[in-house]
């Protein structure tokens, strides 16, 4: 059976909220966690194992990974909706339910996993964090809320000679997917022109056999944490990211999803 126009209008607001959600988390996550480095996804979780940065970087890679999977979501949401995109306005009715979602994001965010669980503020090294997290909300959340608001509440005449609202509301869709699909492998990809990758190595490996698995890798070692838990590798002569997973290795910098995260950290500069 054929969709009502007004489902038909929800089931597209929903696919553009939820894409536009996960642009903010993608937003967050490549600005805060690789670029700035303000934080990690789990700063402020006490606990001794937690405080490990092997588990850190993973906990930042999961949070990627979860924010691929509500991508996903969205853009299902958005084929499922695609009947709704040829009334008029519906270009602008997609966008605004992105802003929306986006700004939903900032809240969520700072309210539920800063201030209600505590599992990291915008920065953890700042003696005044409460600020650094009402600046943020402010400056990334009141504008898209603001023009998301305004978009889906305009009118939405066709231009003269589109009855139909012409093909506003596809390129609309086709731009946000692209825009999603854009966000998605720079998450998980590290800083262009590095050779030198970090390599998390699993509990258990002794700092012999992560030297070890570096050389037999192809690699030369710049640099590493007292336990050798942590390397930083220099691979320019070709070495074998698969070779330093067969010594051993958790996470490369230079791996799809989580190794993204682990690339961008300053230890690798």
């Amino acid at each position: 059976m054929m969709a009502s126009a007004p489902e038909s209008s929800m089931r597209l607001g929903m696919a553009g909220g939820v894409l536009g959600f996960a642009l903010g988390g993608f937003f967050d996550g490549i600005l805060l966690h690789q670029i700035l480095q303000w934080h990690h996804f789990l700063s402020l979780v006490p606990g001794e194992a937690l405080r490990d940065l092997r588990m850190q970087i993973l906990a930042d890679g999961m949070f990627h990974v979860a924010v691929y999977l509500i991508a996903t979501l969205g853009l299902l949401l958005l084929w499922g909706a695609r009947r709704a995109m040829a009334p008029a306005g519906a270009g602008g009715r997609l966008l605004g339910a992105a802003l929306l979602g986006f700004a939903a994001w900032q809240a969520v965010d700072v309210v539920v996993f800063h201030w209600l669980v505590g599992i990291h503020r915008v920065r953890v090294d700042v003696p005044d964090p409460l600020t650094w997290d009402i600046g943020w909300l402010v400056l990334t959340g009141l504008p898209p809320l603001a023009l998301g608001l305004w978009l889906r509440r305009r009118p939405g005449p066709p231009s003269p000679g589109q009855s139909a609202g012409g093909p506003r509301g596809v390129v609309a869709a086709l731009g946000l997917v692209l825009l999603v699909l854009g966000a998605a492998p720079v998450a998980a990809l590290p800083p262009a022109g590095v050779t030198t990758v970090l390599v998390l190595f699993r509990s258990g490996v002794t700092p012999d056999q992560a030297f070890a698995a570096a050389i037999a890798a192809g690699g030369r070692v710049a640099w590493s944490d007292p336990a050798a838990g942590l390397l930083a590798v220099d691979l320019r002569d070709g070495g074998s990211v698969l070779d330093l997973y067969r010594g051993g290795a958790l996470l490369v910098g230079r791996s799809a999803i989580t190794g993204g995260c682990l690339g961008w950290t300053r230890l690798a500069v």
